[in-house]
């Protein structure tokens, strides 16, 4: 299904939406094409409790009615919505290189890679409510900042504000509470991936992240695509995932290839400044959801995992301006001349992504001020 991107809602006259499936900028009305009542829900997440057999089933027959000419509702200029309503947000730190390089950043005298690190999935647990679709604009965050040279902490707008490129997966079948998901069992409760962008205050994030991490610089905003692909459309695009050593405990043990060959890109106020590919990832899908339920978390219909900033080992490939920049100190140039360290007033990211003839939903994201 050349340039397919997936499943989300659409808007249907003024007050309403429902599910619908994208092809390049049309929409497929699941409802009207009568695949079920289920599709009149202005969100995916009844669909995707349905289950693996359900979303092949559907997916068998979208592409019958597009490859048949069925018409295409146009999408023109219309107000995307939040394709699905998020139970739960976890947020990885999947990449060997954006970990090394931040450890580099902040550790200098010290292993950039913190003993634990390759041992399991590092990951904290975000905020489902401030989780916004593509286009959503997303205004500065204030907090508590300190620097080194500070005598006290002050509050007021992030200066350090920055972007996160990452992929995200998300959950249709749920779990029991107590009963651990295997990797091996991923395909059976997972429907689809988007990309998403993790925005953070790095100054906020500096000050307050010892010693139980992440808090108010993360969780102001988080941008996901509106259109979720999903994993039956990919199954030709996953390959073999970095070597990792030490071996993995029995539990983060994974059968196959599990690195989706997707390619990105990050574009900041019209200008392309990062490309990079998910297949670089060191911990990968499976593993990431086998450790977050192995305590014997459940799972439930929405749940969203992504997977950290996605960074590359060449220049230029880095998911994050604290690394495009090298923290400040080696400012990007945009098309117009204008330099950036991290985020100002007015800018608009851009994040795009493929895999082979599969097409990612973009996300996209202006920064509005402080208020």
């Amino acid at each position: 299904m050349r340039s397919a991107v997936g499943f989300g809602v659409f808007p249907v006259g003024a007050d309403t939406a429902r599910v619908g499936f994208r092809v390049a900028e049309g929409v497929l009305d699941l409802a009207a094409a009568g695949l079920g009542t289920v599709f009149e829900a202005p969100t995916l997440n009844p669909f995707l409790a349905l289950g693996r057999s359900s979303w092949e089933d559907t997916l068998a027959r979208v592409d019958e009615l597009v490859s048949g000419g069925a018409d295409l509702v146009s999408l023109d200029d219309a107000r995307e919505h939040l394709p699905f309503e998020v139970a739960d947000y976890v947020d990885f730190y999947s990449s060997l290189e954006h970990a090394t390089n931040l450890g580099r950043l902040f550790r200098p005298d010290a292993e950039a890679l913190l003993p634990n690190w390759r041992h399991l999935p590092v990951g904290y647990h975000g905020r489902a409510g401030t989780v916004v679709v593509s286009g959503t604009p997303v205004v500065r965050p204030c907090g508590q900042t300190k620097t080194p040279s500070d005598d006290a902490p002050s509050y007021g707008p992030s200066r350090r504000l920055d972007i996160e490129l990452e992929l995200g997966f998300v959950v249709g079948v749920g779990s029991a509470l107590g009963e651990p998901v295997s990797t091996s069992a991923f395909r059976d409760h997972v429907f689809g991936v988007a990309l998403l962008n993790d925005w953070s205050a790095r100054d906020i994030q500096a000050w307050e992240y010892v010693p139980l991490g992440p808090f108010l610089g993360k969780s102001f905003a988080t941008s996901i695509a509106a259109w979720i692909t999903p994993l039956a459309l990919l199954e030709d695009r996953f390959v073999a995932a970095p070597e990792q050593a030490p071996e993995p405990l029995p539990y983060l043990r994974t059968e196959g290839d599990w690195a989706l060959d997707g390619e990105l890109e990050v574009e900041l106020s019209g200008t392309v400044v990062s490309r990079a590919n998910t297949r670089g990832l060191y911990w990968t899908m499976p593993q990431q959801l086998a450790h977050a339920t192995v305590n014997g978390a459940s799972l439930r219909t929405g749940d969203l995992f992504a997977s950290g900033t996605i960074s590359g080992a060449e220049p230029g490939s880095e998911g994050s301006l604290i690394e495009l920049t090298w923290n400040g100190e080696r400012p990007v140039e945009l098309n117009d001349g204008s330099e950036r360290t991290f985020l100002e007033d007015g800018d608009e990211v851009v994040l795009r992504g493929r895999a082979g003839e599969i097409e990612l939903a973009e996300v996209r994201g202006t920064i509005l001020p402080a208020r």
